[in-house]
């Protein structure tokens, strides 16, 4: 459950591609279309850009084999100001209809704290609670040790521009997926399939920085 097309290529893109290789099944949500990113308005209009994201994750998904998916059709950018029991009626809908045994999605912090991934994650705690807490549910966070490694990378492209990011002690991981070899390389295809967001980013620091900063995956436990 995410906030916007790319945020799960980040976060778990390596997780799904093994659920699937294994056989299981994964359902992605996005909240919005992400028609508000891009830093050229006038060029890329909410409606453009829409339609292109909307390629983009059809397009990284496939590199993980995942076929299912569905847009919960709020404004990016704005879920923050939308009512929150609708927000929260639309991911129960999703929950009840999937039956999942985990949900993902952001932990309270947002990652990098953006207004619509701390509001993704506030409705989808509220809608897993009020479906009766079917499974598990997973926050996305980073290790000290990501922390340790790419802190001063991290400052220097302002990850973290919107407050403080979540860090999770090993002992307190629910899981970690570490990706190499080939894993990674199938990550970083779905990524790249995300252009639009991704290609400034891979310009500024080089590829195979960007395919090391993104090859691990952790998790936490929400009632942690």
């Amino acid at each position: 459950m995410w906030a916007h097309p790319d945020d799960e290529a980040y976060l778990s893109a390596g997780l799904m591609a093994a659920v699937r290789d294994q056989g299981g099944r994964v359902v992605v949500a996005c909240a919005t279309r992400g028609e508000a990113g891009t830093g050229d308005a006038d060029a890329w209009t909410p409606a453009r850009l829409a339609a292109l994201r909307r390629h983009e994750l059809i397009a990284s998904l496939a590199v993980g084999d995942v076929r299912e998916h569905s847009w919960l059709g709020f404004r990016d950018g704005l879920c923050a100001e939308t009512l929150a029991e609708t927000g929260e009626a639309a991911i129960e809908d999703v929950i009840r209809e999937v039956a999942p045994d985990t949900i993902i999605t952001f932990g309270p912090d947002g990652m990098t704290g953006h207004s619509d991934h701390r509001t993704i994650s506030a409705w989808t705690t509220a809608a897993w609670r009020r479906a009766g807490q079917p499974g598990r549910l997973w926050y996305a966070t980073q290790s000290s040790r990501f922390h340790d490694r790419w802190g001063e990378l991290n400052d220097r492209v302002g990850i973290w521009t919107y407050g403080e990011p979540p860090r999770t002690a090993d002992e307190d991981l629910a899981f970690e997926l570490c990706l190499t070899g080939a894993a990674l390389d199938r990550k970083l295809v779905a990524l790249r399939a995300h252009a639009s967001q991704i290609s400034p980013l891979v310009s500024a620091v080089g590829e195979d920085t960007f395919r090391e900063w993104w090859s691990t995956e952790s998790f936490v436990e929400a009632a942690r």
